[in-house]
């Protein structure tokens, strides 16, 4: 168990030790596992959490779910269970399925974040928006706005 105030999550998801992420599925926590390029066991407890660990498993597939014994949020886990879980994203042909995936999403923000990436473009369509719709950069006049 990670204790937050102690440790920063992002360096330790950053390790190139770390092969997969327990996680409750806090926003947060999958930005920044997939960020670190690392696969997500999902184990969602309240909130949006169920609806995030979703995202991962079903929609992007970037993670494997936790079962319950009923199939619930707030189920019980047998050991064995989490325990196979775990071997399957850490050692097995599904987790490494996970990482080749999981990888794809960093490069793709990574393109899209370079010069002329997607990001970018749409950053610049928003400052050129904005400066027609003030005449100028943030309500300046026309000759100093940057677009």
């Amino acid at each position: 168990m990670v204790v937050r105030e102690w440790v920063d999550q992002r360096e330790i998801l950053s390790h190139e030790a770390v092969q997969g992420f327990l996680s409750h599925c806090g926003w947060n926590s999958v930005l920044e596992s997939i960020c670190a390029a690392v696969p997500i066991l999902a184990w969602p407890m309240m909130a949006e959490q169920p609806l995030n660990a979703t995202l991962v498993v079903e929609q992007i597939k970037v993670g494997l779910r936790v079962e319950t014994t009923d199939g619930s949020v707030r189920g019980f886990v047998k050991k064995e269970q989490l325990e196979k879980m775990v071997r399957e994203l850490m050692e097995g042909e599904k987790g490494e399925e996970l990482r080749k995936e999981v990888k794809k999403f960093v490069e793709a923000a990574r393109t899209a974040m370079e010069e002329g990436g997607s990001s970018w473009q749409m950053l610049n369509l928003l400052i050129d928006e904005t400066c027609k719709k003030r005449g100028g950069f943030f309500g300046s006049p026309a000759p100093l706005c940057p677009c």
